[in-house]
């Protein structure tokens, strides 16, 4: 076991951190404070190519892991830019796995390589209004008519659907009373977001404000058979491709968010003078930001193990899974003992924290609440009954 940072690893964070100052928190206040996406951060991000760094070399991408896209999402988060900028690149920079994975050559010809330079935008379209995460009961249909299918059905929570050229779409293509296992009969397709048959509504949210999250209406949206990703019906295994890096990336943005609220906190903690003495001199003050920085610095330990292993092709479930547990809550806590540590001042959106808390918050329910993650584990690293 070799814990020698990595030469490459430390360049990655010295470039992406170059690119960052260029953006600093009243950037980011003034787009969340105006429900802007950052079109700028964006733009910049897939010049410098960052975009494509998961993405294998033929495609246009840099050929590295989930390791290196993890790295680089966690020092935007890290920066300050917390949710709102991870969010507004890390579906470009993951979501399109499962379409490298299992779609036919002209997807990865003429799709992922604007992806990578930022021309075509792309949202996920799994969750459904009333379902939450019983996936394999997701009720929009995909009817097979000749050389084609006609979708109808109900998306919420997708994150970019304004935004997106393409939508990369679960929805059921045979009865689930007709299949042997409810996972059965979905299929997963990599589609054009027809304006004229979708309506995308915004969901008014607690926090990061200037990337949107939608509801989306399919009405007899008419997709090409050369847009669905492999078999009809094994769309729920295609999806899983796109699981175990997400859970490990947010995690990883995850940890970024917390070092942004502890960075803030200790400053403040070192200038912030009462009673004739900076407030970083009472135990009471440094004792909780200590205890954040070693849950932080456990949550990302964990976080790359999930990744070497992803990025070794070996299984990662359990571990995605513990990371993104472990640094959702270390984010959250962070970010709760900052705004403790500015006291008032922690509630005023001047000193950044309060951004960092609401957007910390995220992290414990998305993409998966931490309970599915609990009663997951229970049960495959446990061997407990399944409870739902």
């Amino acid at each position: 076991m070799d814990f020698k940072p990595s030469a490459d690893h430390e360049a990655i964070r010295e470039a992406v951190r170059a690119v960052m100052r260029d953006f600093p928190d009243d950037y980011w206040s003034r787009k969340d404070q105006a429900h802007e996406f950052p079109w700028e951060f964006y733009q910049t991000m897939a010049r410098s190519g960052w975009l494509g760094t998961a993405i294998p070399q033929e495609y246009g991408g840099a050929g590295l892991g989930v390791t290196e896209a993890g790295i680089v999402l966690g020092e935007v988060a890290a920066s300050g830019a917390a949710m709102n900028g991870a969010s507004a690149i890390h579906i470009s920079m993951f979501g399109i796995n499962p379409v490298i994975k299992h779609g036919n050559e002209a997807m990865r010809r003429d799709d992922v390589p604007r992806v990578v330079s930022g021309e075509l935008h792309v949202c996920f379209g799994v969750t459904e209004p009333d379902l939450g995460t019983d996936i394999a009961r997701v009720r929009t249909r995909a009817e097979r008519r000749g050389d084609r299918y006609v979708v109808n059905g109900r998306k919420t929570w997708l994150t970019k659907a304004a935004e997106s050229e393409k939508v990369l779409l679960l929805a059921r293509t045979t009865p689930i009373e007709q299949c042997r296992r409810p996972i059965d009969g979905l299929s997963l397709f990599f589609t054009a977001l027809q304006r004229d048959r979708v309506t995308i509504k915004p969901i008014l949210k607690m926090g990061r404000h200037a990337v949107q999250s939608n509801e989306v209406a399919i009405d007899d949206m008419e997709v090409p058979l050369e847009d669905r990703l492999g078999e009809e019906g094994r769309g729920f295994h295609y999806l899983l491709d796109g699981i175990n890096p997400e859970r490990i990336l947010v995690a990883m943005e995850a940890v970024g968010v917390g070092r942004a609220a502890l960075r803030r906190a200790v400053q403040y903690a070192q200038d912030r003078i009462v009673y004739e003495r900076p407030i970083g001199k009472n135990q009471g003050v440094q004792f909780p930001l200590a205890d954040a920085l070693c849950r932080l610095e456990a949550a990302e330990l964990v976080t790359l193990r999930a990744a070497w292993l992803y990025d070794q092709a070996l299984p990662c479930g359990q571990e995605a899974s513990m990371a993104k547990y472990l640094a959702g809550e270390a984010a959250y806590l962070a970010a709760d003992r900052a705004l403790q540590t500015h006291g008032g001042f922690g509630y005023a959106a001047e000193m950044q924290v309060e951004r960092y808390f609401r957007e910390a918050r995220l992290l414990r329910i998305t993409p998966i609440s931490e309970n599915m993650i609990l009663s997951y584990l229970a049960e495959h690293a446990l061997g407990l009954p399944k409870s739902y």
